[in-house]
């Protein structure tokens, strides 16, 4: 199996310039799926903190970079919506959260803010014991107590030590939300209506913005925080 991956096909959420090289680092197993990004891509090519991925292995054995509060050792492991990374050594802390087209970029937030993540959920069934999993957009499990309280495509804010949830936020009208996917995304703004299809077609929902407006499907929208709007982003490395 190949180590590489070519820049033109990568997803589109990928923060790479695709012409002017043939070929990218390939990411590895891990949350995300396909949409990962591979973590020495963020630290070469965003932030531009090491030059090549010995450069990145090196800053990675010394346990100086936390993604969602834990050490990474792997330059490969993937990363993707919503993920924290730190650099507590340097005092920066920053969101992946997307930006306009989809395409993830790197939001500064406060240290404060780094020590939880948020996560859409995606799907919820019982286990054994009793308590129900929530399976969130990463692929990552919470178990909690009461299923009633949470439903598909609401979003849980999760505590990265002891990965309880911290907060919750309800797919609804009002609600706000970011477009993750499409041809909307990266706008923000709040549901006005959420239309049911009938049969296995999507969803669709309506969003209001400070310009105007946009329809799309359920499944490209994420119900946030309104404090992430309050927030900077960086990472544009084209």
């Amino acid at each position: 199996m190949t180590k590489h991956q070519k820049r033109l096909s990568v997803p589109k959420s990928w923060p790479v310039e695709r012409k002017t090289e043939t070929f990218t680092v390939k990411a590895g197993a891990g949350p995300h799926g396909k949409d990962g990004v591979p973590l020495v891509v963020l630290l070469r090519d965003v932030l531009g903190y090491v030059d090549s991925k010995k450069e990145a292995r090196y800053a990675l054995s010394e346990d100086s970079i936390l993604i969602n509060g834990e050490p990474i050792n792997d330059e490969q492991r993937p990363i993707g919506m919503f993920d924290i990374v730190a650099f507590p050594g340097r005092e920066e802390y920053y969101r992946v959260f997307p930006d306009e087209g989809g395409r993830l970029a790197l939001t500064e937030i406060d240290e404060t803010a780094a020590d939880s993540r948020l996560g859409k959920i995606e799907g919820k069934q019982q286990v054994p014991g009793g308590n129900t999993q929530l399976t969130l957009h990463d692929g990552t499990n919470v178990f909690v107590d009461d299923e009633t309280e949470y439903n598909s495509s609401d979003s849980i804010v999760v505590d990265n030590e002891d990965k309880s949830i911290v907060a919750h936020f309800p797919f609804e009208e009002g609600a706000l939300v970011t477009a993750v996917r499409g041809n909307h995304g990266g706008k923000i703004g709040e549901i006005d209506a959420i239309d049911i299809t009938p049969g296995s077609g999507p969803n669709t929902v309506g969003v209001s913005t400070d310009d105007d407006g946009f329809e799309t499907i359920q499944e490209y929208v994420v119900v946030i925080d309104e404090n992430f709007t309050d927030e900077d982003s960086t990472g544009d490395d084209e």
